[in-house]
């Protein structure tokens, strides 16, 4: 009977962002830039677009605008870029590691990241999260005969980004069940 009524969503871990004017923001280290080029920025892309359908009246600022001030810039914190972008608040993802092969001719996706959300109003961080190690599909791996890199790059980008936009909305903690079973079915 409390699961009709109260249902089974579980609260998000930081409900701060609701009502505020948002950049999201993701780096990673030098060696991974260069291997995954263009990961950090469709991660920030999927990221910002799941907050902005899923936070009430939070107002995400433009990726493309974010990542053409991001790449013209030199910055060190994430602070820098959401002073530039007239944000109230910075969710930034340091991406610390990323890879979707295991093996030659498997795929199967691996990701360490930190989240930081930085108060542009306080000057401070109020919110950071050591990730959890990030396996996508977690018991099995995808022969690369089945599948185009390309398009598991995105899967496995969009399950990242919707374990690390979790922290910022109520969400469903089952979600997750079978998906081995959901990868093999994409």
């Amino acid at each position: 009977l409390a699961y009709l009524i109260k249902g089974t969503d579980e609260a998000a871990e930081y409900p701060g962002l609701k009502a505020k004017k948002v950049a999201v923001v993701c780096r990673t280290l030098v060696a991974l830039e260069y291997q995954d080029a263009g990961s950090t920025k469709e991660l920030a892309r999927q990221i910002s677009s799941l907050l902005q359908q899923r936070v009430p009246k939070i107002q995400v600022i433009d990726q493309e605008k974010v990542a053409a001030w991001a790449d013209e810039q030199t910055w060190d914190e994430f602070s820098e870029v959401g002073h530039a972008m007239h944000a109230d608040m910075v969710v930034g993802v340091d991406l610390t590691g990323f890879s979707i092969f295991e093996g030659q001719t498997l795929y199967r996706g691996r990701a360490s990241a930190t989240i930081k959300v930085y108060d542009c109003v306080k000057k401070c961080v109020v919110f950071e999260k050591p990730l959890p190690p990030i396996v996508y599909p977690p018991n099995i791996a995808i022969p690369a005969s089945d599948r185009q890199e390309y398009d598991f790059r995105r899967e496995f980008t969009s399950v990242l980004a919707d374990y690390i936009a979790r922290y910022f909305y109520a969400h469903d903690p089952h979600a997750d069940v079978a998906m081995d079973a959901a990868a093999g079915l994409r």
